[in-house]
């Protein structure tokens, strides 16, 4: 059975639970099943929020919240250092960071050695392409490039329904970029 859990940590008012929804419709769409939940502390602007997908291509029967991730996705760069981001994550596991630091650097940081490391700086291509720093969607390129878990069409068919007209087409082109843009170790 495939199963992969994806921890998402980022702050309120970034749209981490529009992210994990995104990507929980995109695996709908090529025929998998999902979860996609949130889980909120105060809820208020720039609280840490943390949220939850689960991807998987036999029915989930799971309903809890995600302990030992295979995967992380690190939205806001300030919680590195403030939080464990690598709570629980699998030894194997995998780390997607919007960071201007390279792989090896925030590994280094982290002090993890088994896990691989992507990083994008998606403030940079947000602000070039959408004009604005809202670089949520990024995360999600830098994410299928780092573990292909749903297809590029997938992914720009549910973004131009949740964002039609020109904001979804320069979110898909910030998502596209971040896939092109993203460097592993």
């Amino acid at each position: 059975m495939f199963l992969v859990e994806i921890r998402w940590h980022g702050r309120g008012g970034q749209g981490i639970v529009t992210i994990s929804r995104l990507l929980a419709q995109a695996a709908l769409l090529d025929g998998k099943y999902v979860q996609s939940f949130p889980e909120f502390g105060p809820e208020r602007r720039g609280a840490p929020v943390t949220g939850y997908t689960r991807i998987s291509d036999e029915p989930i029967l799971i309903h809890s919240q995600i302990y030992s991730p295979s995967i992380v996705v690190v939205v806001d760069p300030t919680l590195i250092g403030k939080i464990d981001v690598a709570a629980g994550l699998s030894p194997k596991g995998l780390i997607v960071a919007h960071s201007d630091k390279s792989p090896s650097e925030l590994k280094s940081i982290l002090r993890l050695n088994n896990i691989s490391v992507y990083t994008v700086n998606a403030m940079k291509i947000a602000l070039e392409v959408l004009g604005r720093p809202i670089y949520n969607t990024a995360m999600l390129g830098a994410l299928i490039k780092a573990s292909p878990l749903v297809t590029m069409d997938s992914l720009t068919k549910v973004v131009m329904e949740r964002f039609p007209g020109t904001i979804g087409e320069k979110n898909v082109a910030v998502i596209k970029r971040a896939y092109e843009e993203a460097i592993g170790d």
